[in-house]
């Protein structure tokens, strides 16, 4: 207990004074860094995890853009290619739905509807597509913008597509949908014939568009 008792006489005299004085100062001085590089460290970490969502629903977005210029196409491409284009639309899906975003499982539902609608138009329609492209660019585009308005946007745009769907009506779309995937798959079967002496020839013929009267 002498040196406490030493301790205590010590600090109470005046020379003691300045070497407490910048003890106090040190100890404030290394409380204050401390805290300013968690800070620092923290917003480091946000910026880099926003970094990171930023790019994850930019990739996503590209892909499923990507994904309805080839739905706009669909009935052009080889079998092969659809399960291609599906895979990708199946892991831009995924992506969007993952992200820490308010909404993103609506704009994947959406996405979805729209990019459905697209491959039954490119049935009908050919390649006639580009404004329905480009609109559905442009909406996950003001989504990436503002997911908070485009999500309304979106809700209602779902309420209206299901209010919309009689099923009368549904079933006779589902009916013309499974003979156009018939009849592509049937397309694609013939386009390669096997010759007289064995090896196998591509028919390299245009394929036609089906036309809205074929259709029905």
């Amino acid at each position: 207990m002498q040196w406490w008792n030493d301790l205590i006489s010590w600090l109470g005299t005046s020379a003691s004074r300045p070497t407490v004085f910048s003890a106090v100062v040190l100890f404030f001085a290394v409380l204050a860094a401390g805290l300013l590089a968690v800070w620092i460290a923290n917003l480091a970490i946000k910026r880099l995890v926003a970094q990171r969502d930023r790019e994850a629903k930019a990739a996503a977005i590209a892909a499923l853009v990507d994904a309805a210029t080839e739905a706009s196409v669909w009935n052009s491409l080889t079998p092969q290619e659809q399960v291609l284009a599906d895979r990708a639309v199946g892991q831009a899906d995924i992506i969007v739905r993952l992200l820490p975003i308010r909404g993103s499982d609506v704009a994947a539902n959406w996405a979805a509807h729209q990019l459905h609608e697209l491959k039954r138009a490119s049935a009908t329609f050919g390649y006639q597509l580009d404004p329905a492209v480009v609109e559905f660019r442009d909406r996950l585009l003001e989504w990436q913008r503002h997911p908070g308005r485009t999500r309304r946007q979106f809700l209602n745009d779902l309420a209206r597509w299901r209010t919309q769907r009689q099923e009368p009506e549904q079933s006779a779309i589902d009916q013309q949908d499974a003979w156009v995937a018939e009849q592509h798959q049937q397309r694609y079967q013939g386009s390669v014939t096997i010759a007289d002496d064995g090896a196998e020839t591509a028919n390299t013929a245009p394929t036609p568009t089906l036309q809205g009267d074929q259709l029905r």
